[in-house]
C-alpha cells in the first residue's frame, strides 16, 4: 500500500479523553474514531489489525474441532424470558421494540439463542459433542464506557458454546478451549495466564479468565512466576484428553484480587511470588444445565432415557485484544505490533522523494516485498524524514526499511526492528531475503 493512497488521520495531539496508552495510541494512529460514548469507527489501519486477531482466534478455534456459525445481533426478548434473563440482565441491555410491538433487544451475549438453536435439531446423544461459535458484534450498555476499546459499549466478540451428555464430557470440552486459548493467545504475541474465575450466579467450580499483564491492568494478579515462563501447549490432538496441559498450570497458584487468598499465595517460594496488573482478555466457564434445564434442551442417551445436556461458555474480547496488545506492547514512541498482527509488514521510507534514484529504489523494494508477501507500507509522501520515522514508530510496524542517496551511494539501505530498535545496512536484495525470513512469508 502506498501512503499517498492510504486513509491514515493522525493525530499530533494527545485527545485529553485518552488517559491508557492504548487509548491515545488508537485515535493518535488514525486507528479508531469516536461517534459517541463507547462507541468507534474502525479506520482502515485498525480494522487490519481487529480482522488479523479475528482470523487467528478463528483458526485456533477450529483446530479445537469447533463449528463457525452467525447469529444476528438483534433478538427477540422471548427467549429470554424463558430462562428468566431478560428481568434479570440490568440496564446494561438496550432494549428496544420494533413496528409490530414485539420486545426485542441488542444481543449482550447468546446462551439463550445457542441453547434454542441446539434444541431445535439435535435430539441424540450420538450428534455430541458439539462446540459451536461465531464472531459478533454485541452491545453493553456500560455506566461508564472509558479506555477505549477495552471498555466499550459495542465491541467484537468470539463466543463458543459447548453441548455435552454430562459433567465428565463437558471437562472434556472446556479442556479442549482452555488450550485452544492458550495457543491463541501466544500466536497474538501475549503470555496470558489463566486464573481462576468466580462463577457468580452460574455456580459450579469451573471458570478461568486468561489476563496478560500490563502495568494499565483493571485488576491485580497473583501468580507462581512459572505460569509466565510456560510456552502454549502448540500442536496437539484435540481428540485426546487435554487434562495434563490444564492441570500442569492450574496446580500453580494464580488469583485475580476478586479471588486472592493471600495465606495460599505465601505458600509460594518467595522468589516465585509474582503480582501485578492484569488485563482480562478471555473468560471460559462451565454452566452446567442453566440454560439447557429451563429451555428444555435434550437429548436422548445410551440408556434410552432424556438427558438435559451440559453446557459451556468460552468468551474472547477479539475488538478489546487490540487494546490490550498495545497496552502489552508500546513504548514512549508508539505502538510495537507483534508480526502476527500487525496492519503491514514492513514501512518503507523514502528519505528523497522525487530523486530519481531514491524514487527507483523504493520502487523496486516495494514491487519485490509485496510480491514475497511481506505486505509492506510505503510512504512516498513528501514529508520531511523526521515526520516520516515518527510516524512510522507510533504506528508500530515490525520493521522498517529507510532508502536514501547517500545509502544507495555504497549500495545499502537500512532496516529497524521496531521492538529492539536495532538497525542494520544491507543490500537491497539481502534485506528482502531478511525481511521475507522474519516475517515468515
Amino acid at each position: 500500500m502506498r501512503l499517498s493512497n492510504y486513509f491514515l488521520p493522525l493525530l499530533k495531539e494527545t485527545p485529553a479523553e485518552a488517559t491508557i496508552a492504548s487509548h491515545q495510541y488508537m485515535l493518535r494512529a488514525g486507528m479508531i474514531k469516536q461517534n459517541s460514548a463507547g462507541i468507534y469507527s474502525w479506520l482502515p489501519l485498525g480494522l487490519k489489525v481487529l480482522r488479523n486477531i479475528e482470523r487467528i482466534v478463528r483458526e485456533e478455534q477450529n483446530k479445537a474441532g469447533a463449528v463457525e456459525m452467525l447469529m444476528p445481533t438483534i433478538q427477540s426478548a422471548d427467549l429470554w424470558k424463558e430462562t428468566g434473563r431478560y428481568d434479570a440482565y440490568g440496564p446494561e441491555m438496550l432494549r428496544i421494540t420494533d413496528r409490530g410491538d414485539r420486545e426485542m433487544l441488542y444481543g449482550p451475549t447468546n446462551e439463550d439463542m445457542i441453547t434454542d438453536i441446539f434444541r431445535s435439531y439435535v435430539r441424540s446423544y450420538k450428534d455430541l459433542p458439539k462446540l459451536l461459535y461465531h464472531i459478533q458484534w454485541k452491545f453493553r450498555d456500560e455506566r461508564r464506557p472509558r479506555f477505549g476499546v477495552m471498555r466499550g459499549r459495542e465491541f467484537l466478540m468470539k463466543d463458543t458454546y459447548s453441548f455435552d451428555i454430562d459433567k465428565d464430557a463437558a471437562r472434556l470440552s472446556y479442556n479442549k478451549m482452555f488450550v485452544a486459548y492458550l495457543n491463541t493467545f501466544s500466536r497474538l504475541g501475549l503470555k496470558a495466564i489463566p486464573v481462576k474465575a468466580d462463577t457468580g450466579p452460574i455456580g459450579g467450580d469451573l471458570s478461568h479468565e486468561f489476563v496478560i499483564l500490563a502495568e494499565t491492568g483493571e485488576s491485580e494478579v497473583f501468580c507462581h512466576k512459572d505460569l509466565v515462563e510456560m510456552d502454549a501447549p502448540g500442536d496437539v490432538n484435540f481428540s485426546d484428553d487435554l487434562s495434563d496441559h490444564v492441570e500442569a498450570r492450574t496446580a500453580l497458584y494464580a488469583a485475580a484480587d476478586e479471588m486472592h487468598d493471600a495465606d495460599e499465595f505465601a505458600k509460594i517460594p518467595e522468589d516465585k511470588q509474582l503480582t501485578a496488573r492484569g488485563i482480562e482478555v478471555g473468560h471460559i466457564f462451565y454452566f452446567g444445565d442453566k440454560y439447557s434445564g429451563p429451555m428444555k434442551a435434550k437429548v436422548m442417551g445410551p440408556d434410552g432415557k432424556e438427558h438435559v445436556v451440559m453446557m459451556g461458555s468460552y468468551g474472547v474480547g477479539v475488538s478489546r485484544l487490540v487494546g490490550g496488545i498495545i497496552e502489552a506492547s508500546h513504548d514512549q514512541d508508539g505502538i510495537i505490533w507483534p508480526k502476527s498482527v500487525a496492519p503491514f509488514g514492513v514501512g518503507i521510507i523514502n528519505l528523497k522523494s522525487g530523486d530519481a534514484e531514491a524514487d527507483a529504489a523504493c520502487e523496486d523494494i516495494y514491487r519485490q516485498l509485496t510480491e514475497a508477501g511481506c505486505d509492506p507500507l510505503y510512504d512516498d509522501t513528501s514529508d520531511r524524514g523526521g515526520v516520516k520515522f515518527s510516524r512510522m514508530d507510533l504506528i508500530g510496524l515490525p520493521y522498517q526499511v529507510t532508502i536514501g542517496p547517500r545509502g544507495l551511494k555504497n549500495g545499502v539501505v537500512e532496516i529497524k526492528s521496531r521492538r529492539t530498535g536495532e538497525k542494520q545496512e544491507l543490500s537491497p536484495a539481502a534485506a528482502i531475503v531478511f525481511l521475507q525470513t522474519e516475517l515468515g512469508s
